[in-house]
């Protein structure tokens, strides 16, 4: 049920439309990559609402299936972290998939940021 619910995002019954729409982008990042807030509302046609996006972000339920430890800062700080211990664990679970962390920031994070640029957003019903 939950892996149906991860592939088709937008019928699931909690969230926002909004929210729904971040969760669905969050699926996009390949592992070892990170993206931003900003990169995400800017994809999604919002650029002002980067902390709109942060509160999509935490409110993800399906961490770690849907990515959300991918998402850091502009700055290549890690951010927030709601699930598990917090930022500990968002910095184990980035590490396990080869992103190196240090004093709280993603190292070689200009090289490793994954950028929306080649996607194209559709907005589905009710987003």
């Amino acid at each position: 049920m939950k892996k149906d619910i991860i592939d088709n995002i937008y019928k699931y019954e909690k969230g926002t439309p909004f929210q729904r729409s971040v969760w669905n982008a969050m699926k996009q990042i390949p592992k070892g990559k990170v993206t931003t807030y900003g990169a995400i509302a800017k994809y999604l046609g919002k650029p002002g609402a980067v902390r709109a996006v942060g509160t999509a972000v935490g409110r993800n339920p399906f961490a770690p299936e849907i990515p959300c430890h991918r998402v850091v800062r502009s700055d290549g700080g890690i951010g927030n972290y709601s699930g598990g211990e917090g930022v500990k664990t968002k910095i184990e679970l980035l590490k396990k998939e080869g992103v190196e962390v240090s004093a709280g920031k993603v190292l070689a994070f200009r090289n490793i940021l994954y950028r929306f640029e080649d996607q194209h957003f559709t907005r589905s019903a009710g987003s």
